[in-house]
């Protein structure tokens, strides 16, 4: 479900992302060209308005009949850049100045729109840190489970006495055994060991007596 949201969210910014360009694009061209137009005609009105004064001093120096005539010109051509005036007025502000508005507008909402990226790359990035730290947690309790059972190891006397009947000889292993397999062979074992002490001084004391 939140990877679901992240894509959409991404979806969202991306296309966002292309709308603040493309207006970023055709307004800045806009703009420019209507401030051109603007430009050249108000530069047109004041060719205009030379002409009109021109008109009327020219005039002046006619004829009545002429001198009217050119003056009744003069004045619609007067009147016509009146218009011209008012249509570069409307466009620089009705036109233009929003044109360039929108340039603020452009760059506070890619200021956004990056803010947005940025956020979804943390939440993304954050998303991949939790299951980064998941992960470690689960095979840090695994490893420690595996630890805690190699701790545990076989108990140390019997062990001790693994060692002990392997490092002694074939025979002692043999009388070992004899004598450990119960109470009674105890006894019977020390009394054969007694014996054979008992034995061994009665050979002694008879060469002993032999060499006299």
């Amino acid at each position: 479900m939140m990877r679901r949201t992240l894509e959409n969210r991404n979806a969202q910014t991306k296309q966002l992302q292309t709308a603040v360009s493309n207006v970023e694009k055709h307004f800045g061209e806009l703009c420019q060209i209507f401030a051109a137009y603007v430009r050249k005609t108000a530069r047109l009105r004041d060719k205009a308005d030379l002409l009109v004064n021109e008109i009327n001093a020219y005039a002046a120096t006619e004829t009545p009949h002429l001198k009217l005539g050119l003056m009744n010109f003069a004045d619609e051509f007067a009147k016509l850049q009146d218009y011209r005036q008012a249509e570069v007025e409307r466009l620089e502000a009705k036109v233009v100045e929003p044109l360039k508005a929108y340039g603020t507008i452009v760059k506070m909402k890619r200021a956004e729109t990056e803010l947005q990226r940025a956020a979804m790359d943390a939440s993304r990035t954050s998303r991949h840190l939790e299951e980064t730290i998941d992960n470690f947690e689960r095979q840090k309790m695994k490893d420690i489970k595996v630890f805690r059972n190699s701790l545990y190891a076989p108990d140390y006397s019997s062990r001790l006495d693994i060692v002990r009947a392997n490092s002694k000889s074939p025979l002692q292993r043999s009388l070992s055994a004899k004598c450990v397999s119960g109470t009674g062979q105890v006894s019977t074992c020390r009394l054969r060991k007694d014996q054979q002490a008992e034995d061994d001084e009665d050979e002694e004391l008879d060469a002993t007596e032999e060499e006299n």
